[in-house]
């Protein structure tokens, strides 16, 4: 079983950053997909970022050039920086991990089984 605690949310002006992190517990592997996904109120969820076995990455376009995944496998942490802020991306942030290994499961939602409690982002302009 994997345990994931997301922490970082708050809120900020447009333009400003956040760095948000998850901390894993369990039976998780350096080369396991692990994603950032983000719901807005009367939204579906969409996957922000995902990062995989040997540090691929994918971002949504919505994000590409302002938010940054990274992972540190030593503590089992993964991270989203998130620069240049926008009312639109504002949201409940969730962090997700699979027990999956293969950049091509972490392109599918269906493959994350552990999910977090999600941390707020809120944006004000």
């Amino acid at each position: 079983q994997v345990q994931l605690v997301e922490s970082g949310g708050g809120s900020v002006q447009t333009g400003g950053s956040l760095r948000l992190s998850c901390a894993a517990s369990g039976q998780i592997s350096s080369s396991d997909c692990m994603a950032w996904f983000r719901q807005a109120p009367g939204k579906e969820r969409e996957r922000v970022a995902h990062i995989g076995d040997e540090g691929r990455s994918y971002y949504g376009d919505f994000v590409k050039g302002r938010f940054t995944i990274s992972k540190d496998n030593d503590n089992n942490s993964l991270y989203l920086q998130m620069n240049s802020l926008k009312p639109e991306d504002a949201a409940m942030y969730y962090c997700a991990a699979s027990p999956y290994t293969g950049h091509s499961f972490c392109f599918t939602e269906g493959a994350y089984h552990y999910w977090g409690q999600g941390t707020q982002v809120t944006i004000s302009s």
